[in-house]
């Protein structure tokens, strides 16, 4: 509409003769032209950026709520057998799982949780494998921190947890091991896992939890992570370096 009439007042003043501030009218004009073209082209940028974090915070609530659901299923089988063979090791692992299940719940649905506490659910998981299996399992968990409590996107480095204990210690009837590192200064956190497992039982392919993992980092650290996944005779190595 604008342009219109931009248009009927040049072939007016062609027709009629210049008239005085013409000039001046039309620079004004053009300029309010470009103001109301900058203004529109910004709110449709606005909204299409205002989309795209909708739809990112959306496909990332719908990631954190894939994590874990298979590893309480099968614990609460666990404990359904274990209820009259060991009451009091039952009563210990419900109080342990309900402990994860609360962290995963609430902690798990904020932005970000403190690193110390990350760990602490880490631990409890290990715990409780410690507690459901009948067999010596190597578990170590070495942890190096300069004191600092950072802050992290929650349930990260439980998704290579649980694929340590998933492709190894289920079907290892022996010399089991699962070996962590978490090492965090200077705003970088260090997490690395090593296990062994039978190559005859398991091809250690990557499942729904690795990809998961793979598109959360992308989401909330683009460009400021390296996830690396190596598999070497039988023995299964990750390690995620996260700049904060």
């Amino acid at each position: 509409m604008l342009v219109i009439i931009g248009v009927v007042i040049v072939v007016f003043n062609d027709i009629f003769g210049k008239v005085e501030g013409f000039v001046e009218f039309i620079a004004l004009y053009f300029i309010i032209i470009f103001i109301t073209i900058a203004h529109w082209l910004f709110k449709q940028i606005k909204a299409v950026i205002r989309l795209k974090n909708e739809k990112s915070k959306t496909e990332l609530l719908h990631l954190k709520s894939q994590v874990n659901p298979h590893f309480f299923f099968n614990m609460l089988n666990n404990l359904y057998g274990l209820v009259d063979k060991d009451s009091k090791k039952a009563q210990k692992l419900i109080l342990k799982l309900s402990d994860m299940m609360r962290y995963s719940i609430y902690e798990g649905d904020k932005d970000t949780v403190l690193l110390s506490e990350e760990i602490s659910y880490l631990e409890n998981y290990i715990e409780l494998h410690k507690m459901r299996y009948h067999k010596v399992i190597d578990v170590q968990f070495n942890i190096d921190t300069n004191n600092n409590d950072y802050e992290i996107m929650p349930l990260l480095f439980i998704i290579l947890l649980e694929n340590a204990f998933k492709h190894g210690v289920e079907n290892l009837r022996e010399n089991a091991y699962v070996h962590v590192y978490i090492k965090a200064q200077n705003s970088e956190v260090n997490f690395e896992i090593e296990n062994n497992f039978d190559p005859s039982e398991d091809k250690h392919e990557e499942g729904i939890g690795i990809k998961n993992l793979k598109r959360r980092l992308e989401l909330v650290y683009p460009k400021k992570h390296t996830l690396t996944l190596s598999i070497t005779d039988a023995i299964y190595n990750a390690k995620l370096n996260i700049l904060l």
